[in-house]
Order: C-alpha cells, then sequence, then structure tokens
C-alpha cells in the first residue's frame, strides 16, 4: 500500500491494522470525555444575539484592532468595547 500521513507523520499498515482491530472490538463510552454543547458563555447567564451593521472602513479598524489586541474574535472585540463604553469592564 502507499504511504500513510497523520499529522504529516507517516503511519504503517500495522498501526491502522491495530486502530481498525481497537475499533471493531469496541469501545467503552462512558470512558469517553463527554462533548461540551452549545458556545462557550461570555459572561453571567445566557449570550443573546444582537445583529449589527458596520461599513467596511468600521468593519476593517475593527478586526485590525482585535488581532492587534489578541483578541479571538470580532465578537471578543466588540463585548470588550461595550463593557468598556457602559462601565462594567
Amino acid at each position: 500500500m502507499g504511504e500513510h500521513l497523520l499529522r504529516g507523520r507517516t503511519v504503517s499498515d500495522e498501526q491502522i491494522q491495530a486502530w481498525a482491530d481497537e475499533a471493531e472490538a469496541g469501545y467503552d463510552l462512558s470512558r469517553l470525555p463527554r462533548p461540551r454543547r452549545g458556545r462557550p458563555p461570555v459572561g453571567q447567564g445566557p449570550g443573546t444575539v444582537v445583529p449589527v451593521r458596520l461599513d467596511e472602513a468600521t468593519l476593517a479598524a475593527l478586526t485590525a484592532r482585535a488581532e492587534a489586541e489578541g483578541l479571538a474574535t470580532r465578537s471578543d472585540a466588540v463585548r470588550a468595547a461595550v463593557r468598556q463604553w457602559v462601565g462594567s469592564a
């Protein structure tokens, strides 16, 4: 068979077969971590979506400022700005 890669590393046919055998034998699902459901919290209590329209220049400035401050998303930047503006920072 050809070369198999997983995350950039070569995986042998023997390893693939071992994983397949393990899967066919079955897994104890009670030992697997439970998936998290929904979005992560953004403050106290559930979040509410607030649609906002921005022109291209404002959106570009928002994106640049979020990146410069190491914020993960534009939403994080908007939340930080609103908290500061309303005095709950």
